[in-house]
């Protein structure tokens, strides 16, 4: 059974696969002084309480914190008695090129969304993942990554509104009822929600015409959904992108061993 890990700046979600499917998804907050031992306890906890027997023989992980890997690979191997693939490190093969600038360093998440945004799609994709921030990465026609944009997270413009101005609250985002906002919180969801529309659009309308080709956009994240409420912002919508995108790039490994 494989162990796949994604790290990201907030959260960190741990998936269980069978070859088939995910068996179970749980998610905890990043934080880079959790030991391998806590890790284990954790997890081995709530594999019991789903009756998750199966044993598990292989790991993969994509990090975006450099600093949280350690513990991973240290739960790996002493629980698990395995050495882990680490997407971005030169013994995890990629089934798709990386035509970036030289010396670029592309985030492992973004490589993982290319790969599976691939898969399941096919090239000349745009992938929007809603995350800490809001990245938009370009997938050529044969699957490469060739690059992309990195905007500020929802959720992270938000808090810069809030902390950064001391008149104004916390607020989460949803939808406003009119564009005009009649009160402080409606305002800056207003400004938040539409603005966010009008990124997404903006940019992927400027991808397109840069590259002249129609492209699919596909987006992935908690709050792609809400967005695409009001907006045909997205051609299909995968909660599990970044997910899926590892059992790819573990299989290829296995496969190229």
């Amino acid at each position: 059974m494989l162990l796949a890990i994604d790290c990201g700046n907030t959260n960190t979600v741990f998936a269980l696969w069978d070859g088939e499917r995910f068996l179970a998804t749980w998610r905890t907050s990043t934080e880079w002084q959790r030991t391998a031992d806590q890790y284990y306890v954790w997890l081995s906890t709530l594999m019991k309480l789903k009756d998750i027997d199966g044993e598990i023989t292989e790991v993969i992980i994509s990090s975006t914190v450099p600093r949280v890997v350690f513990n991973l690979r240290v739960l790996a191997d002493r629980y698990f008695n395995t050495r882990p693939l680490v997407v971005g490190k030169p013994g995890c093969l990629l089934p798709v090129d990386v035509r970036v600038d030289q010396g670029t360093q592309v985030g492992p998440d973004r490589l993982v969304n290319t790969v599976a945004g691939f898969d399941l799609y096919g090239g000349d994709l745009i992938v929007v993942d809603f995350g800490t921030a809001t990245t938009f990465d370009v997938v050529a026609s044969d699957g490469a990554y060739v690059g992309g944009v990195i905007a500020p997270g929802v959720n992270l413009s938000l808090e810069a509104l809030h902390h950064a101005a001391a008149a104004l609250p916390h607020v989460d985002i949803a939808k406003p009822q009119a564009v005009v906002g009649t009160n402080t919180v409606a305002c800056m969801q207003s400004g938040v929600f539409w603005g966010y529309v009008g990124l997404v659009r903006e940019i992927c309308a400027r991808i397109k015409a840069e590259r002249d080709r129609d492209m699919r956009v596909i987006s992935t994240g908690g709050l792609a959904p809400l967005l695409q409420q009001t907006e045909a912002l997205f051609d299909d919508y995968h909660d599990d992108l970044t997910m899926h995108g590892l059992t790819v790039i573990h299989r290829y490994n296995k496969d190229n061993a």
